[in-house]
């Protein structure tokens, strides 16, 4: 008689075993993280409308963006893009040579972002930069930059003489310095900026790629290059400044990432310093980039070397000093700016749904699969313990989770992170490497297509 409940308990175990291996699966991790983004994303753009929550964004939230279907002149080419991407890119990615695949993989970033834009036409580029929120009218107007730097703090807050305008305002003077530069060198029109940003934007996945390779995970480089070359974020890649931001931010990891495997000892210490010099500049590029020490955390992690660390804040430090030397000191104008930004329209953004609605925004900037790489990521937790390169490719994607989630938590990013989190998007989608083999052009499909799609039915002012 007892032998009947041991054998029905042993098939139940075994059937709950059954179940949580299926659930732990590639292909259901794959899925679930997919359908759970896309279902937040609808979520977010519906419930606002329909239970009329004033969530203070524009016509189609949780994007700043208004509602505007539309073709242009870019519409064809980045169609074509998108196909011609979809057929041969995972093939070039695993076979062309190294270097080649470095340069292809810019080129083919630059072309992508281009014809995203050009679904506008050429203002599609030029008047971004150009709006008088941006950085480049107040840019041609700074004729004393020392003037500036000492002024800088007491011009935040709103209805202070002379106050910034937006943008300028809601970053450290670094930002407002990198286009002042551009147009004292000729490059100060709307859409020769543009162009240099996209340039930038467009080294953002050689450089993600270069950091795995550089920490022994070259494989997963290739598996994950055509989802950091072609995605949405493109769309605001080619058009704001967060994708500068986001490029001196990539290869400020790479540096690091090269002083951390380096055997030299004046090898490590330039590149840390180097490093450390752009890690520093970020953080006067925007307040939130302070999030960046995360990443080089799991960089120095990822590679089981600390030597270069105290090299990086010497670098770090050094951009401090020289912006407290000449009037900016970055922990006076932080609370200042916290201030400005709960008086203005922060203060009537709900927390209670951009605490979520941002990861949604997060979706249509990175793409649906992001949710894929998340989940993936997660369940190889394991491999950290073990090091090699699936412990180096995991450790760099939770670093890019943990960025978000602090960002997000923060309560500093209610609304507008499709540009303003760019800096953390190639480092989340490095887990797409880990996607099931015969969903990778699916996955890929998906994250065009969206792109495709957003391009041509919203308007976004960034």
């Amino acid at each position: 008689m007892s032998e009947e409940p041991t054998a029905a308990a042993g098939t139940a175990t075994r059937r709950r075993s059954r179940v949580a291996a299926a659930l732990r699966h590639p292909v259901t991790l794959t899925l679930v993280g997919v359908a759970v983004v896309i279902t937040i994303m609808v979520l977010a753009h519906v419930l606002p409308k329909e239970l009329d929550w004033d969530v203070r964004s524009r016509n189609y939230p949780p994007l700043h963006a208004t509602w505007m279907p539309r073709t242009g002149p870019g519409t064809p080419y980045a169609i074509a893009t998108a196909v011609l991407l979809l057929i041969v890119g995972e093939r070039v990615a695993r076979t062309l040579s190294w270097r080649w695949l470095l340069v292809v993989s810019g080129v083919a970033a630059f072309v992508w972002m281009l014809s995203l834009a050009l679904v506008d036409g050429w203002a599609g580029i030029a008047d971004v930069l150009d709006a008088d929120i941006e950085y480049l009218q107040t840019a041609r107007r700074i004729d004393d930059v020392g003037r500036m730097l000492h002024q800088f703090v007491d011009r935040i807050p709103m209805d202070s003489p002379g106050q910034w305008v937006v943008h300028v305002a809601g970053h450290p003077p670094g930002a407002l310095l990198t286009f002042i530069f551009l147009d004292r060198v000729g490059l100060g029109s709307g859409g020769a900026a543009g162009i240099v940003v996209m340039v930038l934007a467009a080294s953002i996945p050689a450089a993600a790629m270069l950091t795995l390779r550089i920490l022994g995970a070259e494989r997963h480089a290739r598996l994950a290059a055509p989802f950091l070359v072609a995605g949405p974020s493109a769309i605001w890649m080619a058009v704001s400044g967060d994708a500068l931001f986001a490029a001196v931010a990539a290869w400020a990891t790479v540096l690091l990432a090269a002083a951390a495997t380096t055997q030299r000892r004046w090898h490590r210490a330039a590149l840390g310093v180097a490093s450390g010099l752009l890690y520093g500049w970020c953080v006067f590029l925007s307040y939130g980039l302070l999030l960046l020490g995360i990443l080089a955390v799991g960089v120095l992690v990822a590679a089981r070397a600390w030597k270069p660390l105290p090299w990086a804040l010497g670098g770090a430090l050094a951009v401090v000093a020289a912006f407290a030397a000449n009037g900016f000191l970055w922990w006076e104008a932080y609370p200042v700016l916290v201030e400005r930004y709960y008086a203005g329209i922060a203060s009537d953004r709900p927390y209670s749904y951009w605490v979520w609605a941002n990861l949604a925004v997060f979706g249509f900037s990175a793409g649906p699969v992001f949710g894929a790489a998340v989940a993936l990521s997660l369940s190889r937790l394991r491999s950290l313990r073990d090091g090699g390169a699936l412990g180096v490719l995991v450790t760099l994607t939770v670093a890019g989770v943990a960025m978000v989630l602090a960002a997000d938590l923060s309560g500093m990013s209610k609304a507008e992170v499709e540009r303003i989190w760019l800096p953390f998007v190639p480092w989340v989608l490095l887990g797409t490497a880990l996607l099931p083999r015969w969903l990778r052009i699916p996955a890929f499909a998906l994250q065009l297509g969206t792109a495709l799609l957003m391009q041509h039915i919203v308007f976004s002012q960034w």
